[in-house]
């Protein structure tokens, strides 16, 4: 046992040296093409001297990084990939493979003394702006064999703080609702002075004056006056707001920022920039309809309810303009999913700017130019696992508008084969599933009572889908049909729920193998292989904080809580129903009862634009009671395959360290319990090709004790010897609209093992079974 650990150590020991010596092999060719008297940008880094004093949470060394001028080559996990690819070509060559090596590749960075002064000035600029006035920085330059190393350190001192806060209004008129507003202010009397929030404070009082009336008025006209004199590191401030500056087309200046009232709302449903449009730029429509005081103008016949537009529409006439309404409107109006573009124009009908106090009068335009109601695509899957192929193929039909209310229908009809090996033997078997699915989705709550103010403040939807699924495998035969009712909405800004009142599943299994059935007859596994019908209540909400127009680290959670049979039993005991073989039916079927929840927890960190880790964690559990035993086959929990632990195929891994050879004649392992971790290393190495390091963990438990099955059920004394671990490499191609994803992984615990550790390294050479092949679109999470 003691040998055994030593020769791990000394194998893994061997390994790290390798690793080292061909990482110090590649190092020693990096300067290459560095010309004499000049030095590669090897290093750079920001050492700060006194970080007790960085206040502010903006102030740390990743926003300060973004001011450096000069930055050396891209690494990949430390190593230089894209300078080693320049230095595999010859500059005296011009074939297609020295081209090729250049195009991909990165020339060295070469160390630029201007840069450096100027990225010093840079960081000064950018402490100055966070209130750090005394804020010294310097640069420390190192040369070892033409490499250059620089540091840049930085001395920030104490920052100034905000001392006596007071306003200046030019316009007289605006000093009541700026003065209530205060409360909101960004800054505070004693806060740290920061130019970046003084600049957000500004972009506030804008939204504040936008959203009370004031359409033109503009964060151009608020400034600032600052006084550093009267007191030692504090700043006076001064908030001016000036007058309004007429146009040059008003004959008459005005001293007061204009208040605008919407006077007329037109909507165009069916606007086309090509074809509405005159030769003089007028408007060419032929019909004319007054709806809930919008006017829609139109060409006949009308191609939507003017109600389905009515009620995402946040603007009325006679009320103040507020920006707010507007954005609403936009974002309500471009949810419905019907129109290519949505354009709401306003138009300032108030020439008179004399210092009357009159509401000017401001027009609305809202342009919506339509998707063609009717489409298709399809689609085609390629997986391999563990060396065995599958493929899946879909056609997709789309109508945006069904019923002429937004309604949208989705139907696709799906064909997928794949082979799978018979557990011990080398014979070739296939699973076939082909399936039909329909969904309409109602841009509404469809309840039995009104709800407007809750469909424009949260956007609701109501989906009705129905679905028929026919697998067969070759321990057995399924088919599955479902109804389905939910509903979903916007809550919070950054949160979506769904909630499915009703989802009604009958499983019918017409065929199963006669060995398989035999095997599986009076065990736990039985009652997952019987004919039933699933009635749920089901909740899901959605967490994520992604920015697509900022590459910053975000959060993506999912909860999914579910419960079956409860209302069914229920009124099987108030009505005094029998039991039939002890349990429940309905239409002569056992129906399932049981409750089950699951978290699924992601993590993106951006190290840079070209290095990226992503966290997951997902814990699952499911629990049979009252009229079941089990939980049905479709409510299992599974691991291994394209979007779990890579290195075990589709449902091969687990229960715990179960092995279902004497059951399952091909992989089918399921469980009651899932626990699972991922970390993923992403990098973008050249043209559209990306590539991943991936560490996967995890496996599936079953939650009862059968004697049947040791080893299956969870236990906290043993769970952690269970927990299956893989590696890997990944590479996609990056299509902007889609990801293509070829992903090995590589076993290195295995559940399953006779070993104490259950380490396969150190106690066995790999072999090809070791391996997983997964082909995929998209991220895997």
């Amino acid at each position: 046992m003691v040998q055994s650990r030593k020769n791990k150590i000394i194998k893994v020991k061997n390994c790290f040296i390798g690793l080292i010596f061909v990482m110090m092999l590649f190092s020693c060719r990096s300067t290459k093409y560095v010309p004499d008297g000049k030095y590669l940008l090897e290093q750079w880094k920001v050492v700060n001297l006194e970080p007790e004093h960085l206040a502010h949470s903006e102030l740390n060394k990743k926003n300060i990084n973004s001011y450096i001028k000069q930055k050396s080559n891209k690494t990949i996990l430390g190593f230089k990939f894209h300078l080693w690819l320049y230095n595999r070509s010859n500059l005296k060559k011009e074939n297609w493979l020295n081209r090729t090596l250049r195009q991909i590749g990165e020339e060295p960075v070469i160390w630029d003394k201007d840069l450096t002064e100027k990225s010093n000035n840079q960081i000064s600029l950018y402490l100055m702006n966070k209130g750090y006035y005394d804020a010294k920085v310097r640069d420390t330059v190192y040369f070892n064999r033409k490499r250059a190393y620089v540091d840049y350190y930085i001395k920030p001192g104490q920052p100034y703080k905000i001392g006596n806060i007071s306003y200046y209004f030019e316009d007289t008129s605006l000093r009541q609702l700026v003065l209530a507003d205060t409360l909101n202010r960004l800054f505070r009397r004693n806060s740290y002075f920061n130019v970046d929030v003084l600049q957000k404070e500004r972009e506030r009082l804008e939204s504040l004056l936008k959203n009370n009336g004031y359409y033109r008025f503009s964060k151009e006209y608020v400034y600032y006056e600052a006084d550093s004199s009267r007191s030692k590191r504090k700043i006076d401030l001064v908030v001016g707001i000036k007058k309004f500056l007429a146009h040059a087309t008003d004959t008459v200046g005005s001293a007061f920022h204009p208040k605008y009232q919407i006077q007329n709302i037109s909507v165009y449903p069916d606007f086309d920039p090509k074809g509405n449009i005159g030769a003089k730029g007028e408007m060419l429509f032929k019909d004319t309809l007054i709806y809930e005081n919008f006017k829609f103008i139109y060409n006949s016949p009308l191609w939507i309810k003017p109600q389905v537009i009515s009620q995402a529409i946040f603007l009325s006439p006679g009320h103040l303009f507020d920006q707010r309404n507007s954005d609403e409107t936009y974002k309500h109006l471009s949810s419905l999913r019907v129109f290519k573009f949505v354009n709401i124009q306003y138009n300032d009908l108030a020439r008179d700017t004399s210092n009357t106090g009159k509401l000017k009068p401001l027009n609305c335009a809202i342009q919506l130019s339509p998707f063609l109601p009717q489409s298709y695509s399809t689609e085609a899957e390629l997986t391999i696992s563990s060396g065995y192929l599958g493929g899946a193929a879909n056609l997709n039909y789309q109508h945006k508008n069904l019923f002429r209310g937004a309604e949208t229908l989705d139907l696709k009809l799906r064909g997928a084969v794949e082979a799978v090996k018979q557990n011990g033997l080398s014979q070739l078997k296939h699973a076939t599933e082909l399936g039909t699915e329909a969904t309409i989705r109602v841009p509404k709550f469809l309840l039995p009572f009104k709800g407007e103010k809750f469909v424009k403040k949260y956007d609701p939807k109501t989906d009705i889908s129905t679905a028929y699924n026919y697998q067969r495998r070759p321990d057995y035969t399924r088919t599955l049909v479902t109804l389905s009712f939910g509903y979903n909405w916007r809550g919070y800004k950054y949160v979506t729920h769904v909630v499915d009142p009703i989802d009604v599943n009958f499983v019918n299994l017409p065929v199963i193998d006669s060995s398989f059935a035999k095997s599986i007859k009076g065990t736990y596994l039985e009652y997952s292989y019987k004919n039933q019908m699933i009635v749920t209540t089901s909740y899901s909400g959605t967490f994520n904080n992604q920015n697509l127009k900022k590459n910053n680290n975000f959060i993506f959670a999912k909860l999914n809580l579910e419960s079956a049979g409860n209302l069914l039993s229920t009124v099987n005991r108030i009505a005094n129903n029998p039991k039939v073989e002890g349990n429940y039916k309905i239409f002569n079927t056992r129906y399932a009862q049981y409750v089950r929840g699951d978290l699924d927890f992601r993590y993106n960190q951006i190290i840079d634009d070209n290095n990226s880790v992503v966290y997951r964690g997902f814990i699952g559990i499911g629990i049979p009671y009252g009229n079941s035993t089990a939980l049905p086959f479709e409510k299992k929990y599974f691991s291994g395959g394209a979007n779990s632990i890579r290195a075990w195929h589709v449902r091969s891994l687990g229960p715990g360290s179960y092995k279902e050879t004497e059951i399952f004649s091909f992989p089918n392992s399921t469980g009651d319990m899932k626990l699972e971790a991922n970390l993923e290393y992403r990098f973008k190495m050249f043209w559209i090709l990306e590539g991943a390091f991936f560490l996967d963990a995890g496996n599936v438990w079953d939650i009862k004790k059968q004697a049947d099955r040791p080893g299956a059920n969870f236990e906290w004394s043993r769970f952690g010897r269970e927990i299956a671990i893989g590696s890997g490499l990944g590479m996609r191609l990056n299509f902007s609209y889609f990801i293509f994803r070829f992903d090995t992984g590589l076993k290195l615990r295995d559940p399953l093992a006779t070993y104490p550790d259950k380490w396969i390294m150190g106690n066995r050479g790999f072999n090809h079974n070791d391996l997983g092949y997964n082909i995929a679109i998209g991220y895997p999470f």
